[in-house]
């Protein structure tokens, strides 16, 4: 996978560039972030750590980072620590052993390695998370984590199921506990669906993000088994849980479930939404051109001296009927952000029409 890397990446590339630049001449909607900072600062090697290449919302908000990062003229280095935590822990210290600028932890629990990211601070390495931690902003041992509130994406994936469904719902939650966001999420959810008077929660499912294809296949088996026709919907934490459901669910004769994911808007979840075939129905979506390009500005903060921009993307709720007017090589495409982003470190002038 990691030799695949840099040319799935480079292809995917193109794809953004063509993208953002369509995207920064049908620019609609308003900027809510900031609109000044400090200027490029050049020549930086950063390290990006990604928990799982696999997971869609990690390679997309990184194939916008790279975009931004070579605007600024730094160098980056990808580990993919594939989902293992021992891998994680030893690519952060990988970095502080290279004298890295800085380190992006990519969808790692920065809870599960805090020695290792506490050591290499202790060098002066800038540390940076993207759902690092339960919810965004600054924390004591990161700059800033970039990441929508996690209530307000719980909230909307729960109040999907709420507001689309009659009689009486009963849903399962699939979670991933080692994630202090994925059990924010979690517990948000589950208190929402409990506030619904003929809805209940049936059971919360502990899921490695990992270990989704071999795991999602036997949850199925046995939640049809124990439940039956009480099984009515879906939650999970991120999208993957939803990329092995259609087979089992079909081979038991219940394509009837409809699942919503709160997280986090992959390629492969918003074509199953747009075929309209899928028992997935609805995704919560991170605007990952936006923050891409908003770990750079971070980043290029923490190297100015400068404190962190206090801004806070707001989730995408893609559906069967929005996801025909989104563009889902770009999601939040219609933010105007690289314009402002561009200004903010070199000066560039904004469209009049923004």
């Amino acid at each position: 996978m990691r030799n695949l890397l840099p040319v799935i990446v480079f292809l995917l590339t193109a794809c953004c560039v063509q993208a953002e630049s369509h995207a920064s001449d049908s620019t609609a909607v308003a900027w809510r972030g900031p609109v000044s900072g400090p200027a490029a600062q050049r020549n930086k090697n950063i390290v990006f750590v990604s928990q799982d290449s696999n997971n869609g919302g990690i390679s997309s908000l990184y194939r916008h980072f790279q975009l931004a990062a070579q605007q600024l003229g730094w160098k980056l280095e990808y580990i993919d620590s594939r989902n293992n935590l021992e891998s994680a822990k030893s690519a952060v210290l990988q970095a502080g052993r290279a004298k890295a600028d800085a380190i992006v932890l990519g969808g790692v629990s920065l809870s599960s390695l805090r020695d290792e990211a506490r050591r290499v601070k202790r060098q002066g390495i800038i540390l940076l998370g993207w759902h690092a931690a339960a919810e965004p902003g600054p924390t004591e041992d990161l700059f800033n984590n970039i990441a929508t509130p996690s209530f307000a994406v719980a909230q909307m994936a729960a109040q999907y199921v709420v507001q689309n469904s009659e009689g009486k719902v009963g849903v399962v939650i699939f979670n991933d506990a080692r994630f202090e966001v994925a059990n924010a999420k979690t517990e948000s959810m589950r208190k929402i669906i409990s506030q619904c008077d003929r809805c209940r929660v049936l059971s919360i499912e502990n899921i490695s993000l990992g270990q989704t294809v071999t795991e999602i296949p036997k949850a199925v088996d046995r939640l049809v088994a124990e439940f039956g026709a009480a099984w009515t919907h879906s939650l999970a934490i991120n999208d993957l849980y939803f990329d092995s459901i259609n087979f089992p669910l079909r081979k038991h004769n219940r394509t009837d479930i409809r699942n919503i994911s709160a997280g986090d808007g992959s390629f492969q979840a918003l074509n199953r939404i747009r075929s309209g075939l899928s028992t997935q129905v609805a995704t919560v979506a991170e605007p990952a051109g936006v923050q891409g390009w908003q770990l750079a500005d971070e980043l290029n903060r923490a190297f100015a001296g400068a404190p962190p921009s206090g801004y806070v993307t707001e989730p995408l709720l893609i559906t069967y009927e929005s996801v025909h007017k989104t563009d889902i090589y770009n999601l939040g495409g219609d933010i105007p952000y690289r314009q402002w982003y561009e200004k903010i470190w070199f000066g560039a002038p904004i469209p009049s029409t923004q």
